[in-house]
């Protein structure tokens, strides 16, 4: 059930014309707890390297849900459905000013879409310095994360095609918001003077 949520997101993504950043992907088990996660990012085409603005997104399975999707399986769907934690956070970097956060959360919604229940809620912002010191110069960072829970229901879990319809759209959101970041009017370093990155 995890991976095909995770497959019916990578669809949206890419009919959205995004572009995957495989290096950045990662599956990770904590041994101990027994959750899931699984992390990934997209750009724009043609962005630089590294990307001025990028879509970071990040599914959590934990052990309770697999625990009661484990018992849906036989036959046994208890009270709660499963969940997958989500978590979308779009960046916008290599700043070369300060940025006006408020200019930043001005193109970018309260909420994010509806994901099988409540809309995703957006955080508060994260600045992000960077002091390169071998240019004596300072690049600029800025984070804004949404996060919600796609419940699995019982529609869902009989006929996982159905996660395209529900996750399929959060990628043309992404992709549109990462358009609204891109188109404004703020001064970037170029990719080529980039020195290691913000983080």
């Amino acid at each position: 059930m995890f991976v095909e949520a995770i497959a019916a997101l990578r669809r949206g993504l890419e009919a959205a014309l995004l572009q995957r950043h495989a290096v950045d992907e990662r599956l990770q088990v904590d041994v101990l707890l027994g959750d899931l996660s699984w992390e990934t990012s997209y750009t724009l085409p043609f962005e630089g390297v590294p990307p001025r603005v990028q879509a970071e997104l990040a599914f959590d399975w934990s052990a309770w849900s697999q625990a009661a999707y484990r018992s849906w399986r036989i036959g046994d769907p208890g009270d709660d459905p499963p969940e997958i934690d989500v978590e979308v956070v779009l960046r916008i970097q290599r700043l070369a000013r300060q940025p006006d956060v408020s200019a930043v959360l001005a193109v970018l919604p309260e909420d994010g879409p509806a994901v099988l229940g409540e809309p995703l809620e957006r955080d508060d912002p994260t600045v992000e310095q960077h002091l390169d010191s071998s240019a004596g110069a300072s690049q600029y960072a800025v984070e804004v994360s949404y996060a919600g829970t796609v419940a699995l229901d019982q529609e869902l879990l009989e006929d996982t095609r159905r996660l395209d319809k529900h996750l399929g759209p959060l990628g043309a959101w992404i992709a549109s918001s990462l358009v609204r970041l891109a188109d404004l009017d703020l001064a970037f370093v170029p990719p080529e003077m980039e020195g290691g990155g913000l983080r």
